[in-house]
């Protein structure tokens, strides 16, 4: 196992040879160290999200326990940093196993993760709004009669009398064209009662879902930056990314109590 890890410690050491690579590498670092950056992440979440402030801060003391624990397993275990390999930075600490900043980046990533899977979850999206039940215009009424055509027309009226006779199938076929043509719209009223409202309209959760796309690519690199500086064997990136994510699992549910959407 130790052969193993110098293998893999010393090749990926050998990446830190170009100055752009170490550069970077440097700067997740530095960026990662005692957790600064996840705890930043957290409390800006905190701070622009507050349907789920208390999510985001129990969350973020999930992520410093995880440091806290890492480096208390470090005081236990003792193991010392690799000597082979010429270090891109300086340490806090001699003791190597676990990392810690694995440990803080994987439970940043895996407890803002689930914060983002959760929103996504109660977000309503648009393939799930309700489709309008559709209603056929009512058909013209059956005993609709066609209006008199001169084949109806009496060839003669001579007196007042016949004539309003005449004209009253007219009166009573123009009422009942009119009771026709307002039958669409009393029938499209089911239709205006299910339109989605403005108020329906599902919530926008933009810092959930950057923390589900940015964090655990982000988190990945700032492990994989403590072997390129040289400062950790893969066991102790393993070990660390291990503890992180069981601290945010194990605190998920105390976590999500402060989730109100």
């Amino acid at each position: 196992m130790d052969h193993l890890d110098d293998r893999i410690l010393s090749a990926l050491r050998a990446y830190g040879g170009d100055p752009r690579v170490a550069g970077a590498a440097r700067a997740l670092s530095w960026a990662g160290e005692h957790g600064a950056l996840w705890l930043a992440a957290g409390f800006a979440g905190a701070a622009v999200d507050g349907a789920r402030r208390g999510a985001w801060l129990r969350g973020t003391a999930l992520t410093a326990g995880a440091h806290l624990v890492s480096m208390g397993v470090k005081r236990v275990v003792r193991r010392p940093r690799p000597a082979h390999v010429v270090p891109l930075v300086r340490t806090a600490g001699r003791h190597s196993f676990p990392s810690s900043h694995a440990a803080s980046a994987t439970a940043a990533a895996v407890a803002f993760g689930m914060l983002g899977a959760r929103a996504a979850r109660r977000t309503p999206g648009a393939s799930m709004t309700r489709p309008a039940p559709t209603t056929d215009p009512a058909p013209a009424a059956s005993g609709t009669r066609p209006a008199p055509g001169p084949a109806h027309t009496p060839r003669a009226l001579s007196t007042p009398r016949a004539a309003r006779s005449a004209d009253a199938p007219r009166a009573a076929d123009a009422r009942r064209a009119a009771r026709t043509a307002d039958a669409p719209r009393t029938a499209d009223a089911p239709r205006a009662a299910h339109a989605p409202r403005a108020a329906d309209a599902p919530r926008t959760a933009p810092a959930p879902r950057a923390a589900r796309l940015v964090l655990p690519p982000l988190a990945a690199a700032v492990c994989l930056s403590r072997m390129v500086v040289g400062v950790h064997y893969p066991s102790d990136v393993a070990a660390g990314a291990v503890l992180g994510a069981l601290t945010a699992r194990l605190g998920a549910r105390w976590m999500r109590g402060g989730a109100h959407a």
